[in-house]
């Protein structure tokens, strides 16, 4: 597919924009099924391009669900399926809630599980209980500018490697790029995370992004990694406070289990933003 006119969508299309934290998302109510499914991924790329449409990190498709209040269809900008998007999830929680989809407490449906949310006072806050994290390798030694660092893995819902550094001043998009496609995370690849601590239970985390391949204003998944490995490596307590690269901050809520050496019921809380209410019309996938 190289133009709308091959495309069998008929418009317009009413839309959400909306950002959690500095992660942009486009959001429809697609119960009704009108993006074909073999289309969805070229049009995701299309409506997600900044400058020539729309412009985000990812779509989200809101469709019906027999096991939760609805199910979600998340792609990334470059047309590729996402399995988690933690401020996705916040943002999506909000949208279904504004639309009548859902109640204040919610369930839906993603590739890595079920997530449940919750609005909090008014609606911009939203708090939401991730899927379990697993497969931890902590410890890791790779090779960045000559400089061997260690790097610490979870897959919070998206494959995450962490690393810790003295100061935020990275290149993370040269860095993340090594990182993401280094062969100990192969085939899946891996989200980079770039974090320094900066007060009690506090970090700034920087984050290159598979799928958007490049720095990313936020990531939710992320932050949720590399808070995990601040208390599993670095001693700190939850609630862990994450000051994103757009500046603005999340809590990270979690128990550890009996042996320490893992977390669980991962709560992660904040608010959302509405930026616009919009129609696509077809000269958005020119």
């Amino acid at each position: 597919m190289t133009g709308c006119k091959e495309m069998t969508i008929h418009f317009p299309i009413k839309f959400d924009k909306m950002s959690g934290t500095g992660n942009d998302f486009i959001i429809i109510d697609h119960r009704e099924m009108f993006i074909p499914l073999s289309e969805q991924a070229e049009f995701a790329k299309k409506v997600c391009r900044r400058m020539f449409s729309v412009g985000a990190d990812g779509l989200i498709l809101l469709e019906s669900s027999d096991v939760a209040d609805f199910r979600w269809r998340f792609y990334n900008s470059d047309g590729s399926i996402a399995e988690m998007c933690g401020n996705g999830a916040r943002c999506t929680a909000r949208f279904a809630y504004e639309k009548g989809m859902a109640s204040k407490s919610m369930r839906f449906e993603t590739v890595a599980g079920i997530i449940e949310a919750k609005i909090l006072g008014e609606g911009e806050e939203v708090s939401i209980l991730m899927t379990e994290p697993f497969d931890y390798r902590r410890n890791q030694a790779l090779n960045l500018d000559g400089i061997e660092r260690q790097v610490h893995f979870v897959n919070t819902g998206v494959p995450h490697a962490v690393i810790f550094l003295d100061n935020e001043e990275a290149p993370v998009k040269i860095w993340g790029r090594k990182v993401r496609f280094h062969e100990l995370f192969q085939p899946q690849g891996a989200n980079a995370n770039f974090v320094t601590v900066c007060g009690e239970n506090e970090l700034k985390v920087r984050t290159y992004e598979r799928g958007v391949e490049d720095e990313t204003m936020a990531c939710g998944t992320g932050c949720v990694a590399s808070a995990i490995m601040a208390v599993l490596e670095k001693g700190m307590s939850s609630p862990i406070r994450v000051r994103t690269s757009g500046g603005d901050k999340l809590e990270i809520f979690f128990d550890l289990t009996e042996d320490g050496g893992a977390v669980q019921k991962v709560y992660m809380q904040g608010a959302t933003r509405v930026i616009y209410s919009g129609q696509l019309t077809a000269e958005s996938l020119l």
